[in-house]
């Protein structure tokens, strides 16, 4: 399978922010730039050492099918299923200093399908998913909707905040949803 790796090379004022996007999925377009301050955003907002002292981080992206995500997520978490995002925290913990380390894992295939759904791009919908991401790694959860209600709001304002606009909560017909859904259990 093609991929295609980009490794942004951090400005003065992003130092400690690295960040690698590696497409083994090339049929949904991006803009390295935009993702690339998405990300920055996002580790700058949630970094609580921001001012003082701030974290280095190493952000790896990579994207991917459905069929490449079904078996990974099959690997790490014993689904059988596709989904839109799989996010992971590698820091090392016990060593001090060490630089925060997120791997994640995003579905651009299904990015493209709820993109022409809920009528906004599919860059608009990666970034969703790209933020979701992070926010797991900075400690969100979507378990309980209580929690989901926080995490979501706070997506759509960092991604109204970058000008993609209200993302997640994109008003959709609710039979297409319940069709989307339906499709997403059966695999």
């Amino acid at each position: 399978m093609p991929k295609s790796n980009t490794n942004m090379t951090p400005s003065k004022s992003d130092k400690n922010i690295k960040i690698q996007i590696t497409r083994h999925f090339r049929d949904i377009n991006i803009s390295t730039p935009k993702i690339g301050k998405l990300i920055k955003t996002v580790c700058k907002r949630f970094d609580k050492n921001e001012k003082t002292n701030p974290t280095k981080f190493e952000i790896s992206v990579v994207i991917v099918d459905d069929t490449e995500f079904k078996k990974l997520n099959y690997q790490f978490l014993k689904k059988r299923a596709i989904s839109d995002c799989l996010s992971f925290d590698l820091s090392d913990f016990e060593k001090s200093g060490s630089p925060k380390i997120f791997e994640l894992v995003i579905n651009g295939q299904m990015a493209q399908r709820q993109a022409n759904l809920r009528k906004h791009s599919e860059q608009a919908e990666l970034a969703l998913y790209i933020t979701h991401g992070l926010l797991h790694n900075f400690g969100f959860d979507d378990l309980k909707p209580s929690m989901a209600k926080i995490m979501h709001a706070k997506e759509d304002e960092i991604l109204q905040e970058l000008n993609y606009g209200l993302v997640y909560n994109t008003p959709i017909e609710s039979k297409k949803l319940k069709t989307v859904i339906k499709r997403k259990h059966k695999k």
